[in-house]
């Protein structure tokens, strides 16, 4: 029997209380359960379980390796189980994972759809700016911005995400409108705190980018608090495009600057590990997000915006 067969075994004699319990589960006999646990334990170089007339009981060695092997067959047993169902329907659990303001507003509402089409797939959706280990935390799928460099996942481009310079039309009442990026020196900035975002790019008059040093009267490092200060009339605020476009369409927010202002242009990815886009639930997925952000008009949606403005 290999390992992940000794574990099986060592798992379901827990389970059951039992050595004959679990050996009429497995069929095998009561001895050969407890040979095949009493070679883990010679493997592993530890005790896992005491045995009692009664009872197994764990040590603390057992208990971790029980609740580890535990969730690593179900694991297993899972995947066996979807790819055995490849030729079917989406189904079973599918877990994503996505920056939090992308992910509010505009994945969560958008998987309503998805689940309408695929009904017998539960979702399961995590919210962070932080990078995620994908394979540690069984992630399936994430949404990020940018450029991934990990060997060990494979990306899929659902859309491009650029930044926009922009205010609300109460603080441009109050405090005018800069023309050119070193008017941003007399104005209230609202800015991001990841690194480097304290400077703003622009470009040249010979086709270069320079950063700028603008002055910071807000700063956090949540975007949505930003979001939700230049909406207030807080000041003026870069931030992404699909974050700014709805409140640009409702006239709430004017995007600046756009004639010199460089956007940074970058790639919204879904990531997924190498292989599991062949999983009917993951695929379907991949193809959903392909459809419904691909066609996605943030920045005309912004110029929509910048039109209504003037």
């Amino acid at each position: 029997m290999d390992e992940l067969g000794e574990m099986r075994v060592f798992v379901r004699a827990i389970e059951r209380g039992s050595f004959a319990a679990a050996a009429g589960d497995l069929g095998l006999t009561p001895s050969a359960v407890s040979k095949l646990v009493q070679r883990l334990e010679a493997r592993l170089g530890v005790r896992l379980v005491n045995r009692t007339t009664r009872k197994l009981a764990l040590t603390a060695e057992g208990e971790t390796y029980f609740l580890s092997g535990r969730r690593l067959l179900e694991a297993a047993d899972a995947l066996e189980h979807e790819l055995a169902a490849s030729a079917g329907r989406p189904r079973g659990l599918l877990r994503i994972n996505t920056a939090v303001s992308f992910g509010v507003q505009h994945l969560a509402p958008a998987l309503i759809e998805f689940r309408r089409r695929h009904p017998d797939v539960r979702i399961s959706m995590s919210l962070t700016d932080r990078p995620v280990d994908m394979h540690a935390e069984s992630i399936d799928v994430a949404v990020r911005m940018g450029p991934l460099e990990d060997p060990g996942l494979a990306t899929l481009e659902i859309a491009q995400v650029e930044r926009v310079i922009c205010a609300s039309p109460a603080y441009l009442a109050g405090h005018g409108t800069p023309a050119v990026p070193a008017d941003l020196a007399r104005h209230r900035c609202i800015v991001f705190t990841a690194p480097g975002r304290g400077r703003w790019p622009f470009r040249t008059d010979d086709g270069g980018v320079e950063l700028l040093e603008v002055p910071a009267t807000f700063a956090s490092d949540s975007l949505d608090c930003v979001l939700q200060l230049a909406l207030q009339g807080a000041g003026v605020a870069r931030l992404p495009d699909f974050m700014a476009a709805r409140p640009m369409r409702a006239g709430r927010l004017v995007p600046l600057l756009a004639d010199r202002h460089y956007p940074e242009r970058r790639p919204a990815l879904a990531v997924f590990p190498h292989g599991t886009d062949r999983v009917p639930k993951v695929r379907a997925f991949l193809d959903f997000l392909l459809e419904r952000f691909g066609r996605e008009t943030w920045r005309i949606g912004a110029e929509a915006g910048a039109q209504a403005a003037g």
